[in-house]
């Protein structure tokens, strides 16, 4: 088999045979639908517990509602959408791999890089988050939280290089306590609601402003960026493919069923820590759900269980970066040593890398700007991923799909038009973060148009969906 992609140029260094495969393998069959429902879940639940309150002082209580309901509504369309392309095309590259066969490699590449920064840069706010949480509780004595952060990616990092299927079990068992966490503040916070505190920011001067929407209807697209932390993430389900039991049936449900609990979830949290404690004193808070229930036995248990909450999303987003960066060096668009499996089947340098440059950036300790370049990368992939089903739907009409999108190019060009949206919106809320990310996306571009577009593997399983359906083209 030729290893040189059609229309891509060659490199006497392209590895050919079995053996390069044989040395990046992920362990087949380790996970069924519900383990991979944690996962999405476990991806994503930090976000209740921190972060979204700031939207609060970009929107009021009314502009982040607003927000919330209109990116719960796209990430539903999306979601859908992924679950056919995921159906179609189980790979380790989840959106690369979509992106790559409607888009070609430049596509494939752009998406794939968007991802990574979004995952590579999230745990890293998250790492922030953990520190706050850990010195609130006094936890060790520890008042200096890098030492947290360099204890979270040396553990975690160490848990999933024993392998996946203990990874996998060990994400459900935190996610699942962080969830009961989430009940527990429920419970509690019904008695504490007073509608009259969801709307207690004054109207700004701002036109159209409103008790309801005090800095007006811009208010709302201020917002987005901190509505997508409810749900930033959950795409990464599909990552898992390679590694999941019938991915073409299991990582659907999985991806649909963890999409179902995190609008709950998220409803929830918005309306009654909100209603508990008031839009204003919550807009600034770095631990809203604790705040929000006052002193008490409720609060110092969700306090201690926010921590499982962070700690989940932290665990799970180090499993998504370590499989996008294991899928793009396996087909050479980045430096193949980062692909190599250990014993284990886990990828030690594409877990190890990304987290050396995830900790160095939670040394800024500047968690919301952290939080924007993750969403600008999540948005961007967004719109690349609903565009390559658009493309996949109209130029292979016929491909097996197993899961169906309900609604079909017209509940993902729903999802596309907000992701746009989204894009411009977090350079309203923080231009330097946007461009800088912006930046660093323009500098993987650059390293795959000088050298690894020339340098790329065919028999990577990503690559070989791509060129069969380019020969059958052909062929047509």
């Amino acid at each position: 088999m030729s290893t040189t992609p059609t229309g891509e140029g060659t490199g006497s260094d392209i590895p050919t045979g079995s053996e390069y495969l044989a040395r990046r393998q992920l362990r087949k069959g380790a996970a069924g639908w519900v383990l991979l429902a944690g996962l999405g879940v476990g991806y994503v639940i930090s976000g209740d517990y921190s972060g979204w309150n700031f939207g609060l002082a970009e929107g009021g209580f009314g502009g982040l509602l607003i927000a919330g309901v209109v990116i719960a509504a796209m990430y539903v369309a999306m979601v859908l959408g992924m679950a056919e392309l995921s159906s179609a095309l189980p790979a380790a590259g989840g959106g690369y791999t979509f992106a790559r066969r409607a888009l070609g490699p430049w596509g494939g590449f752009a998406t794939g890089t968007a991802i990574l920064i979004e995952y590579a840069i999230a745990p890293a706010a998250i790492a922030t988050f953990i520190g706050a949480y850990t010195e609130s509780l006094n936890l060790f004595g520890i008042t200096d939280g890098w030492w947290v952060y360099l204890a979270a990616y040396l553990i975690f990092i160490a848990i999933h290089l024993s392998g996946i299927g203990e990874a996998l079990k060990v994400m459900f068992v935190i996610t699942a306590i962080a969830v009961v966490g989430l009940v527990v503040f429920a419970v509690a916070a019904i008695p504490l609601f007073d509608a009259a505190n969801l709307t207690d920011i004054p109207p700004s001067d701002a036109a159209g402003a409103s008790p309801f929407l005090p800095f007006g209807p811009l208010g709302i697209w201020a917002a987005v960026p901190f509505a997508i932390w409810f749900f930033l993430a959950v795409e990464g389900v599909p990552l898992a493919a390679e590694e999941a039991a019938e991915p073409e049936r299991n990582v659907p449900k999985g991806i649909v069923a963890s999409m179902v609990v995190l609008v709950v979830t998220g409803a929830l949290v918005l309306v009654l820590s909100t209603g508990a404690l008031g839009a204003s004193a919550l807009s600034g808070s770095g631990n809203p759900l604790v705040e929000a229930l006052g002193d008490g036995a409720a609060a110092t248990a969700v306090n201690y269980i926010g921590l499982a909450g962070l700690v989940a999303s932290f665990f799970s987003i180090i499993y998504a970066y370590s499989r996008q960066t294991f899928a793009l060096s396996r087909a050479g668009y980045l430096p193949r040593v980062l692909s190599v499996t250990n014993g284990r089947k886990a990828p030690t340098l594409a877990l190890i890398v990304p987290g050396i440059v995830g900790f160095l950036l939670s040394l800024t300790g500047q968690g919301a700007t952290l939080l924007n370049m993750a969403v600008f990368g999540a948005a961007l992939s967004y719109v690349l991923m609903m565009v390559s089903h658009i493309v996949l739907r109209r130029r292979e009409p016929d491909m097996p799909r197993p899961y169906r999108t309900p609604g079909g190019v017209w509940t993902t060009g729903f999802a596309l038009v907000i992701a746009v949206i989204a894009v411009i919106a977090t350079f309203l809320v923080d231009s330097v973060a946007a461009l800088c990310t912006l930046g660093a996306f323009a500098l993987f571009m650059a390293y795959f148009g000088f050298y690894s577009r020339h340098h790329l593997v065919a028999s990577a399983p990503d690559e070989e969906f791509a060129a069969l359906a380019a020969a059958e083209r052909d062929l047509e």
